[in-house]
């Protein structure tokens, strides 16, 4: 592979053209997301610029029984919310969430244009929750499969 499709250059990413995405459980999860890592090759890391507008959230609040993931801010100010507690969180703020640690989610709550970086594996196969929603997905393969929560039975429960 030529070391250049390696490297995307400030400008390329600035001209790059964004892709929206409204998460599939809360419509006002609305962002637009650049992947910085599919434009270089990357298959089992998912590395994304996005940009979420005051009043926005990046995503539905959610907890990854298998992969990891972190967030780093650059620019502006918003909350992110882990295990139901909130915290200011800015630009230059990292956070890291190791595979089955805590529920989470970004809101943008000022007034100018959220941007950061997300970066997460790319596992085959993982568990997410969606403690609000009352849902887990499973993904296996490219297939989503999304259950109620209320209707998952624990094997080792007596019931």
């Amino acid at each position: 592979m030529k070391p250049r499709k390696l490297i995307i250059k400030a400008k390329e990413i600035e001209e790059m053209e964004g892709e929206r995405k409204i998460h599939f459980l809360n419509p006002n999860a609305d962002r637009i997301r650049k992947s910085l890592g599919d434009a270089v090759g990357l298959n089992n890391i998912g590395v994304h610029l996005v940009y979420v507008e005051p009043g926005k959230d990046s995503t539905e609040y959610h907890k990854h029984y298998h992969e990891e993931e972190c967030i780093y801010v650059l620019s502006v100010e918003g909350n992110l919310v882990i295990e139901g507690e909130a915290f200011h969180f800015k630009k230059g703020d990292f956070v890291g969430f190791p595979a089955n640690t805590a529920a989470h989610s970004l809101e943008n709550t000022g007034s100018e244009t959220l941007v950061f970086l997300v970066m997460g594996q790319r596992l085959e196969q993982d568990v997410a929750d969606y403690p609000k929603k009352g849902k887990r997905l499973y993904r296996n393969n490219g297939e989503w499969d999304l259950v109620d929560l209320d209707n998952i039975i624990d094997p080792r429960s007596n019931n």
